[in-house]
C-alpha cells in the first residue's frame, strides 16, 4: 500500500439534508474509481456506505461511514454521514476531521434545515464548502431557480461549474464550464462519458460563464485581478492557479450538477476534487493544550506522532474500531501511543483504511491521512493518540444538547447492571446521548437527539447487549410550595418499655420568593429548648421536604421558623426531635394554602415561514406563551415558554408540522404554579399509585 504526501490527500465529509443523495453519490463515486464495479441500491441495501443492521432496516444512513478511493495520483478519504438532524453528531465528528465539507441538495427538494445546519456547522470547523446538486434526473427541475435560491441563502459567490443540458427524466448532458464543452455521459451507470466543445446557444452561454467565474477568481488575488483589467482574459494557466486559493477563502463556492442514481457528472467532480480540492497541507496546524494546560500547535509536518480518534466503531465479531486522522508523524503498528485523555499507554496493532465494512490492512498511516486501528483496549470519541515525549490533547467536538427525553423500564427484573454497562458502552461510540438515573423520580433517563436517535439507541441495546427495555414518559419534576401562612404545635410523645422519647415543637411558616429553596431559622428564647436539638429538628424538616407532602414532590420556597418547643430533661433526644420537626412542618404545610409548581421550559424554534402559523397554534394548545418572533435568513424564529409536561415527543411534532425543517432548543427557566384543574389530577393520582403501593407491599 502506498502512503500519501499529505499534499495528494483529500479528505471530505459529504453532508446535507435527509433524503438528498449523499449516499448514491458516494456509491457513484466509488463505482467511477473502480473500487466497485456495480452500483448498489438503498432499497436492496447493498451500498457501500450503508451496511449497519440498522440502516437496511430504516433504508437510510445512521452513522458516518468511511469511504476511500484513489482518484488522478490522488487518495480521496469520505465519510458518507447522514442525513437526519438525530444523527448531526456524525457529521460533526466527520466535519471535525476533514479538509473541506461536500454539501449536497437535491435538486427536487432544494434547500432544506439540514443543509443550512451542515453549512453552519463546516463554517465553524473553518472549512471551505462545494456544492453538488443530486437528483437532476427527477421531475420538475428548474435549475436556474435553484441556483438563484442557493445563492440567496449561501452568497453570490455560489457559482456553477456545469449546467445541466436536460435535467429531468433521461438528463446525461452536462455544459462544463471550466472546459467549455458539452459532456454526455453513458447510459449504463459506470460514468463514462464523451465530450464534444461547445457549439451555437451553447457556446454563448459558456462564453458568458466562463468569464463570470474569471472575475470570481480574479477577485482573490491583487495581480490576477491586475492581469484581467490589463488583458480582459487571464490564461487557462493562471485561472487554475487562482481556482484553489479562491475556494480556501471561499470567495467562490463551486457548485457541480449530478444524478448519483444514475453516475452522472461525478467523474468531472472528482477531477476537480483531486486538481483542486483542500488537502491537508491547506490547514499546516491545529490547535490543542500540552501536558500543562497551556495553548499549543501541533504541526502537520511534525515528527511526534499525533492523531485525533474521531469516532468508534462497535464491532462484537472482529473487535471495536478507532478512526482516526493522523495530524502529525505517523502511526505504525506496534507503536506505543500515549492517550492524553484517558492517561494511558495504547499499543497500536493492526491498521486499516475502510470502505464501508471492508477492510484493507495497511502498514502505516502518515500526517493527514485517515485509517482505523483495531482492538485499543481505553481509547474512545474524541480522545487523542501521542507520543509520550511530547504529550497533547487536541479539542473534543462539542454535541447539540439532547432534548428528547425517555424513561427506561426494564422488561425484565434484575438486569439493571447490564442495561448500565450496555448504556456505557454505547456511549462510548456515540457521546450524542446521555443517561443517568434521576434518584428523585426512581427512573433512567435516556436524553437523545430526536425520536429516530432513541428509537435506533434501544434497537441496539436490544441487538446488541441482549438488554429488554420500553420506552415510559419521564415523570415530571413538579414542586410542592404555599400560598398562604401557616403554623402548628407538634408533640412527639413515646412510651414503651425501656427508654421514652419527648419532643415538642412550635413552627410558623411563610412563602418565600420564588426560586429560593428552603429557609430554616430558629427564634427560640428562654431555656424551653436547648440549642443542641435545632439541627435535629431542621433534618426532620428536610426529610419532609424531600418527600413532599400534597403529591410526593420537593418542597420549596419556603421559610421556616422554629420559635419555641417543650423538652424532657432524661427522654428528649435527638431522634425525638427530628420526628417533632418533620410532622409539625407537615401540620403547618397542610395548613398554609399548599399548591403544586411546574417546570416551564423556554424553547427557541427555528421555522420555515410557511409553517408559522401551524407551530404557534400548537404552542398555544400546550399552554404555551409566544415570547417574540425574528426572522433568521428565511427562518422564523420563535421564543415561547412551554410547561415541561406538554413537552413529551415535541420535537417529533415539530418535524410534522413542519415536513421536517423545524428545529428546537428547550431549557428549564422556572417555575410556577400549575392550573387548579390540572394540580387536582396530579395530587389524585399520586394518592392513588401511593394507595397501590401500600396493597402491594401488604400482600
Amino acid at each position: 500500500m502506498t502512503s500519501y504526501l499529505p499534499a495528494n490527500i483529500r479528505n471530505f465529509a459529504v453532508v446535507g439534508h435527509a433524503t438528498s443523495g449523499k449516499t448514491m453519490l458516494t456509491e457513484a463515486m466509488l463505482m467511477t474509481s473502480g473500487i466497485i464495479h456495480r452500483m448498489g441500491s438503498i432499497q436492496q441495501g447493498s451500498t457501500v456506505s450503508d451496511y449497519h443492521v440498522g440502516e437496511h432496516q430504516r433504508q437510510f444512513s445512521e452513522h458516518g461511514t468511511p469511504l476511500s478511493c484513489e482518484w488522478q495520483g490522488k487518495r480521496l478519504n469520505f465519510i458518507d454521514t447522514p442525513g437526519y438532524l438525530d444523527f448531526a453528531s456524525e457529521s460533526l465528528n466527520a466535519l471535525r476531521v476533514v479538509d473541506f465539507a461536500l454539501v449536497v441538495i437535491r435538486a427536487d427538494h432544494g434547500i432544506g434545515v439540514g443543509t443550512e445546519m451542515m453549512w453552519d456547522y463546516a463554517s465553524e470547523f473553518g472549512i471551505p464548502k462545494i456544492i453538488v446538486v443530486t437528483g437532476l434526473d427527477k421531475e420538475n427541475i428548474d435549475f436556474g431557480m435553484l441556483v438563484e435560491e442557493i445563492r440567496e441563502r449561501f452568497g453570490a459567490q455560489v457559482f456553477p461549474m456545469g449546467e445541466p443540458v436536460n435535467p429531468g427524466p433521461g438528463f446525461n448532458q452536462v455544459l462544463d464550464v471550466l472546459r467549455s464543452e458539452v459532456v454526455t455521459y453513458a447510459g449504463d451507470k459506470s460514468g463514462k462519458y464523451t465530450e464534444i466543445p461547445a457549439t451555437g446557444a451553447h457556446e454563448e452561454r459558456v462564453k458568458r460563464l466562463h468569464s463570470e467565474l474569471i472575475e470570481h477568481i480574479a477577485e482573490t488575488d491583487d495581480t490576477l485581478l491586475q492581469k484581467f483589467f490589463d488583458e480582459g482574459v487571464l490564461s487557462e494557466d493562471l485561472m487554475r492557479t487562482g481556482i484553489h486559493p479562491a475556494v480556501q477563502k471561499q470567495v467562490f463556492i463551486p457548485l457541480f450538477c449530478t444524478s448519483g442514481e444514475q453516475n452522472i457528472g461525478v467523474g468531472r467532480l472528482l477531477d476537480f476534487i483531486a486538481r483542486f480540492g483542500s488537502s491537508p497541507e491547506d490547514r499546516q496546524t491545529v490547535g490543542g493544550v500540552d501536558n500543562s494546560g497551556a495553548p499549543c500547535l501541533v504541526s502537520l509536518v511534525g515528527t511526534d506522532p499525533v492523531a485525533f480518534v474521531f469516532k468508534t466503531l462497535a464491532d462484537q465479531q472482529s473487535g471495536d474500531l478507532s478512526l482516526f486522522r493522523v495530524c502529525s508523524g505517523e502511526v505504525r503498528p506496534g507503536m506505543d501511543l500515549y492517550n492524553s485523555g484517558r492517561r494511558i499507554t495504547e499499543r497500536i496493532g493492526q491498521l486499516y483504511r475502510l470502505n464501508g465494512k471492508l477492510r484493507t490492512q495497511v502498514d502505516r498511516l502518515t500526517a493527514g491521512d485517515i485509517g482505523a486501528a483495531v482492538k485499543l483496549k481505553d481509547t474512545h470519541t474524541g480522545n487523542t493518540l501521542c507520543s509520550a515525549k511530547h504529550i497533547v490533547e487536541l479539542p473534543k467536538v462539542t454535541y447539540p444538547t439532547p432534548y428528547t427525553q425517555a424513561s427506561l423500564k426494564l422488561a425484565v427484573r434484575g438486569e439493571e447492571d447490564k442495561l448500565a454497562a450496555g448504556l456505557s458502552a454505547m456511549h462510548e461510540e456515540d457521546q450524542a446521548f446521555e443517561f443517568h438515573v434521576d434518584s428523585e423520580l426512581h427512573q433512567t433517563i435516556l436524553s437523545a437527539q430526536g425520536e429516530l436517535h432513541l428509537e435506533v439507541l434501544i434497537e441496539r441495546l436490544k441487538r446488541r447487549y441482549k438488554v429488554s427495555v420500553e420506552l415510559e414518559q419521564p415523570k415530571i419534576r413538579f414542586r410542592e410550595t404555599i400560598r398562604g401562612k401557616g403554623e402548628s404545635k407538634y408533640r412527639h410523645k413515646k412510651q414503651s418499655g425501656g427508654a421514652g422519647q419527648f419532643a415538642e415543637v412550635w413552627m410558623r411558616i411563610a412563602p418565600g420568593p420564588r426560586d429560593s429553596g428552603i429557609e430554616f431559622k430558629e427564634s427560640l428564647s428562654g431555656q424551653n429548648v436547648d440549642r443542641v436539638f435545632v439541627p435535629s429538628v431542621e433534618k426532620g424538616v428536610q426529610t419532609a421536604c424531600t418527600e413532599g407532602i400534597l403529591a410526593g414532590y420537593r418542597v420549596v420556597d419556603v421559610k421556616i421558623d422554629f420559635y419555641d418547643g417543650k423538652m424532657h430533661p432524661v427522654d428528649s433526644k435527638d431522634i425525638a426531635f427530628q420526628i417533632a420537626g418533620y410532622f409539625a412542618f407537615k401540620e403547618a404545610f397542610v395548613s398554609a394554602r399548599p399548591c403544586l409548581l411546574e417546570p416551564i421550559h423556554q424553547l427557541e424554534i427555528k421555522v420555515p415561514e410557511d409553517s408559522l402559523g401551524k407551530v404557534v397554534g400548537d404552542l398555544s394548545s400546550r399552554r404555551g406563551k409566544i415570547l417574540g418572533m425574528d426572522a433568521s435568513g428565511r427562518l422564523q424564529v420563535v421564543r415561547a415558554e412551554v410547561p415541561a409536561a406538554e413537552l413529551y415527543h415535541y420535537g417529533t411534532v415539530l418535524r410534522s408540522l413542519t415536513g421536517g425543517r423545524g428545529l428546537h432548543s428547550e431549557k428549564l427557566t422556572h417555575y410556577q404554579e400549575m392550573p387548579a384543574e390540572l394540580e387536582k389530577k396530579v395530587v389524585e393520582a399520586a394518592k392513588a399509585a401511593k394507595a397501590a403501593a401500600a396493597a402491594n407491599h401488604g400482600h
